[in-house]
């Protein structure tokens, strides 16, 4: 069966991310690991590790994403919760039996080799629920 191993990361969609960097590096004092361009989602991303977690910025590079019309619909914040699983696959399998509502029902393969899904907001209580495997 398979099953979540941790919280993986808390996705926070922001509409400028140098001011937003300025909250979470700045002035929390949260180390940027990474700032990445997401061409497949249209996306710039900023990673700040915590310990076993992370906390990922999400800004729209383009007008049409996916990312901006969310953040035109409901404005900055909160966008996901990823949960780390040790088999996609099973899991997605394991959703769809008990009638899950997936906004995937396979799993995309990110640039660096992971896999994730997502899990629609309908099924789970108004959270958008992303699944990740490494």
């Amino acid at each position: 069966m398979p099953k979540i191993k941790s919280i993986h990361h808390v996705a926070v969609v922001v509409e400028d991310m140098e001011k937003s960097l300025a909250f979470w590096r700045d002035a929390l004092g949260m180390e940027l690991h990474e700032l990445r361009d997401v061409p497949a989602e249209k996306s710039q991303v900023a990673f700040l590790p915590l310990d076993g977690a992370e906390v990922e910025l999400v800004m729209p590079t383009t007008d049409d994403s996916g990312i901006a019309k969310y953040l035109a619909k409901r404005g900055a914040g909160m966008h996901h919760i990823c949960l780390q699983v040790d088999d996609i696959v099973g899991m997605l399998s394991q959703l769809k039996s008990k009638n899950i509502r997936l906004i995937n029902e396979e799993p995309h393969k990110a640039d660096d080799g992971k896999q994730y899904a997502f899990i629609h907001p309908e099924s789970t209580g108004g959270v958008l629920v992303e699944l990740y495997q490494i």
